[in-house]
Formats: C-alpha cells, sequence, structure tokens
C-alpha cells in the first residue's frame, strides 16, 4: 500500500526546519534515504536535514554518497525528497534513472515523504510547480504517485495588493485550460497524508476542479476528484 507524507514547505516561520512534520509518526524508526538533488550542496543539505531528523529520532543518509543512488533507492526502507527546484531534482533523477526505482519502491511499500519539489515529485507531472525552469528535463512526467497535482506554497490573492502578475488561482486556471487533473493548493505549513486510496489533509488547501470553483478544505480527508458538494 502506498504510504506518503506530502508538505507544502519544510520549514515555518520562526521555527526549525521540519519541526511541524511528524516524521517520527510517519517513518517509525525506519532509516531513510535523503535525495538532496533539489538543491546545487548536497552535503550542505545533507547535514541541515540530517540535524532536522535526528531531532525526530529518524536516521538519515543521503543517496549522493552512494555508488548507485538508483540501486539505493531501490533498495531503501524509506526515502525523504527535499524540497529546491524541480526542474533540477527531476533532471538528476532522471539523469540517474532514479524515477523508476524510486516508483517501484514506493509502490511496493516503501514510505515517501517530501517538501515542496519532493512533492511536486509525487505528482503526475511537474506542470504545478512554481519553480523556474533553470535546466531542461527530458519531459514533466514525475513518479505518479497521486492522481491528481499539487501545488505547495499555494498564496491566496493579498486584498488590496497593487501586484500586476498573475495569481496562483489565475496560473491554476491556465493549467486547466489544457489539462483535466484537479489541483490542491496547499498552503503553508499543511501537508498531505496518503495511505492507499485515503488522502488526509493537515491544514488548509484550496481544490481546484476544471470548469469549478475552487473548493475550501482543512483538516480532514480529501477527495480531489469527487464533484463539489
Amino acid at each position: 500500500m502506498t504510504e506518503l507524507l506530502l508538505l507544502s514547505n519544510s520549514t515555518n516561520p520562526d521555527a526549525e526546519p521540519l519541526a511541524h512534520a511528524p516524521l517520527a509518526e510517519f517513518y517509525e524508526g525506519r532509516t531513510v534515504h535523503f535525495v538532496p538533488y533539489a538543491l546545487a550542496d548536497h552535503a550542505g543539505y545533507t547535514a541541515r536535514l540530517g540535524e532536522a531528523f535526528a531531532r525526530a529520532g529518524v536516521s538519515l543518509r543521503s543517496v549522493h554518497t552512494e555508488p548507485d543512488p538508483a540501486a539505493a533507492l531501490a533498495s531503501a526502507e524509506a526515502v525523504w525528497v527535499g524540497g529546491g527546484n524541480t526542474f533540477r531534482l527531476l533532471t538528476a533523477l532522471q539523469a540517474l534513472d532514479g524515477l523508476l526505482a524510486l516508483r517501484t519502491a514506493v509502490q511496493a511499500g516503501v514510505r515517501y515523504g517530501g517538501a515542496s519539489a519532493g512533492t511536486n515529485l509525487a505528482c503526475p507531472t511537474i506542470r504545478t510547480t512554481n519553480d523556474m525552469p533553470i535546466v531542461e528535463p527530458a519531459g514533466f512526467d514525475a513518479l505518479g504517485l497521486l492522481d491528481f497535482q499539487v501545488n505547495p506554497h499555494y498564496l491566496d490573492p493579498t486584498p488590496g495588493s497593487r501586484h500586476m502578475g498573475e495569481t496562483r488561482a489565475e496560473r491554476i486556471a491556465q493549467f486547466h485550460e489544457e489539462n483535466e487533473a484537479p489541483v490542491v493548493g496547499l498552503r503553508e505549513g499543511g501537508w498531505l497524508r496518503v495511505s492507499g486510496d485515503a488522502v488526509r489533509l493537515t491544514g488548509s488547501a484550496l481544490v481546484f476542479r476544471r470548469g469549478e470553483e475552487p473548493e475550501e478544505c482543512s483538516d480532514g480527508l480529501l477527495t480531489p476528484w469527487a464533484p463539489r458538494a
């Protein structure tokens, strides 16, 4: 059964990284293989995340130190995919043949956690990321562990703002001009806990469905494909 923990963000204001995440409960003593490729400094990123996981009593080791990262992912007990730039993350995993290894492992029961770019990677594609395409991946298909899209770091429009650019809601509306999949706009501090077919939201989110008004959701079960009640 697929088990996922997908965060909007890894750090809340005035808090240590991942202090809000239920890491100990989710990983239950498993050694976690860390995927650091969304940032350029793999060693520094691993050190920072290692401290965060240690505070939760969870052991972390990075796949970038392994001679064969894809093989390490295939044999992992559990995985955490860090945030950063989603295009760089996907491109690196494509080059390492890591996508298939990771997808196969998670579908076989390996627990998958991630924040921001790591949450984007769990979706069918990375088309709802907020990141700049600083590198060019060989296609946008991601792990497909969900049957809907997530937009991490979802921002509501600021009343009275003089910003003339598109709001996040407008960008998601443009996505739905070309795509069918629902999009969960996951606000900061929130996460999705997926267990098999059940998706539970902690925090708050807007669910965008093609041709419908967005649905405001908070703590509880989430059904992105279901029509709005």
